[in-house]
């Protein structure tokens, strides 16, 4: 966990350092933004989805699914309601880093270390709901568009198109030339890197003594504390089998999306309070999360 978090802060003092030194001009941020959404954040989502199913570990996986469903859905409600006092620009932020975590690139790094190749299979089913809000409720949450616009948006986006390609690789399974495939992996496993980056050159426009952000505190209960305990509360009620029940409750507790920085720098909704969270969040997770697993 010590090492997938210090990869994170590495790309983002690159960030700080490139747009400190102005080896990267601060009006091209915007077209890193663009290329992130556009090319990089798609061609990972698509590339999560190469997962062989027969029809066995298909029910195998679905009791996975339906419990990540399940607690996006709880997620969306409850930030609904509890951020409603909050400013828009900061209630968006707060609901969709509520919604959304950065189960993708810690998530199932730690859960393969730990649970080895079925807690893999297991999580790879379990962030398929969180990458569907990703790019469908999320991005609503950005936008005070119509509802026909916001729709339309939405499902056009390539984030969601991603999602439902993807869906259609997972069924069908069908083969894909090699050169395809590799500029896919090598487009999506830029996305981490480059958010980051992204991230660090918001954060360089800071003055460091405002990094700490008292409202990020409740984001972080929220979702690394609040929610996962929750969890793990009602699994163990229910009597769901303990592997099912870990990684549900360690991937629930990851740190916020990295993407919450980047819609909001996006669509104008207070980019500098997004990427504190995302800061803040991601440094508390390296305590957070070994304290979880104490439970487990």
């Amino acid at each position: 966990m010590a090492q997938i978090q210090a990869v994170l802060f590495i790309y983002l003092l690159v960030g700080i350092v490139c747009h400190k030194t102005e080896l990267v001009k601060g009006t091209a941020r915007q077209s890193f933004t663009n290329f992130l959404l556009y090319v990089s954040l798609p061609c990972m989502v698509f590339q999560s989805f190469d997962i062989a199913f027969t029809w066995d570990t298909l029910r195998q996986g679905a009791l996975s699914f339906a419990i990540a469903m399940l607690t996006a859905l709880a997620a969306l409600v409850f930030g609904k309601i509890v951020y409603r006092p909050f400013a828009q620009s900061e209630r968006c932020i707060m609901e969709y880093g509520t919604l959304v975590n950065n189960a993708g690139f810690v998530g199932l790094p730690i859960v393969e270390s730990a649970y080895g190749q079925a807690g893999l299979f297991l999580g790879s089913l379990f962030i398929i709901p969180n990458r569907i809000m990703m790019w469908s409720a999320g991005i609503s949450l950005f936008t005070d568009a119509p509802l026909k616009q916001r729709v339309k948006s939405v499902m056009l986006n390539p984030g969601i198109i991603a999602v439902g390609l993807g869906l259609l690789r997972m069924i069908f399974h069908p083969p894909l030339p090699a050169p395809a495939t590799k500029a896919l992996s090598a487009f999506g496993s830029m996305a981490a890197p480059l958010g980051m980056v992204v991230i660090g050159m918001i954060l360089a426009e800071i003055d460091i003594r405002g990094l700490v952000e008292p409202k990020a505190f409740i984001l972080v209960a929220v979702r690394q504390i609040v929610f996962p305990l929750a969890v793990l509360a009602v699994l163990r009620l229910l009597g769901v089998d303990e592997l099912t029940t870990r990684i549900s409750v360690v991937i629930t507790g990851m740190p916020i999306g990295s993407t919450t920085a980047i819609l909001a720098d996006k669509y104008n909704a207070n980019a500098a309070f997004a990427s504190k969270c995302v800061f803040i969040s991601t440094v508390t997770s390296l305590v957070t999360i070994p304290v979880l697993t104490l439970f487990l």
